[in-house]
């Protein structure tokens, strides 16, 4: 190579570098005013109202190209309940209640402790699927990186040393990721709706647990991408019918005109890990589901 680089080379410096040397400015009352700081490096700057735009687009690029470099060419998302206790710990729940309305909550949490072994082994699975010829990973099981059914499904994937995405939210109350995250692939989020974006741009199927208002948010978004053609069908998995038909009339919907009849068929309704891999298995055929990277 010439001493003058290649033709393919940038003759610009690295936005690094000048940001190293800024550092070094002499002390004046120029240099050290507000104004002076380069704007990448001016946190207050960047956090103005005026610079949201600019954070959203950030926020929507920061997880990609770290996704692009670890070579995750698609996702298997888990989304669930952050208050579904493990077995090992339901019993204790229980016994802990100090009130019978206290109790009674407990025990319906208790019940749906299942759901986290089936959350794990799920995972287990799907974090086992072969690195294609590319050298890129399919399947790679993400969740929001909280407790309870996120806690399991990174749990599943760390049993069989794979690695797994936690997406991250920032809370008025504290929010750490679970320990079986990936390190380098955990990620925290300001938006929702960004964090929800992860959620879907390289899944290829998703598995849904009971849960609250945020699992009913995340769940109900993809439904209406897929039922709307903004995002093509993937295997949705429900798991806990019994939970599901509780809280949501899916029929009443369809029979009161607001969904077509056809619409349930993006649901496909499982109770156990095997059921929702079958089901994968079935969609994807022999191609499993392999976009390249």
């Amino acid at each position: 190579m010439s001493e003058h680089g290649s033709v393919n080379e940038s003759k610009f410096r690295p936005a690094i570098e000048e940001a190293r040397d800024a550092r070094r400015a002499i002390p004046t009352p120029q240099t050290e005013s507000k104004s002076y700081t380069l704007a990448f490096q001016d946190p207050e700057f960047l956090l103005r109202p005026d610079l949201r735009p600019v954070r959203f687009q950030l926020e929507l690029l920061k997880p990609e190209l770290l996704l692009d470099e670890a070579r995750i060419a698609s996702t298997f998302v888990f989304y669930g309940s952050a208050r579904i206790p493990e077995p090992e710990a339901a019993q204790a729940r229980i016994e802990a209640a100090r009130t019978p309305q206290e109790r009674k909550v407990a025990e319906r949490l208790a019940a749906k402790a299942r759901y986290y072994e089936e959350a794990r082994k799920l995972a287990r699975i799907a974090a086992q699927f072969p690195v294609n010829a590319a050298g890129c990973r399919n399947f790679v099981v993400c969740s929001g990186g909280g407790p309870s059914i996120m806690e399991a499904a990174n749990r599943g994937a760390a049993d069989v040393g794979a690695q797994t995405i936690g997406l991250n939210i920032v809370l008025p109350h504290e929010q750490n990721p679970n320990p079986y995250v990936t390190p380098d692939l955990s990620f925290q989020f300001h938006y929702f709706a960004l964090r929800k974006m992860h959620f879907t741009l390289r899944a290829r199927a998703l598995a849904v647990f009971p849960g609250g208002f945020g699992t009913f948010d995340e769940f109900f978004e993809l439904l209406t991408l897929v039922q709307t053609g903004k995002m093509k069908p993937i295997p949705i998995l429900l798991f806990g019918r019994e939970f599901w038909t509780r809280v949501v009339n899916f029929d009443a919907l369809a029979e009161e005109g607001v969904i077509s009849p056809h619409d349930l068929d993006l649901i496909n309704w499982v109770e156990t890990a095997e059921e929702a891999w079958r089901v994968v298995d079935e969609f994807y055929g022999e191609s499993g589901a392999d976009p390249g990277c």
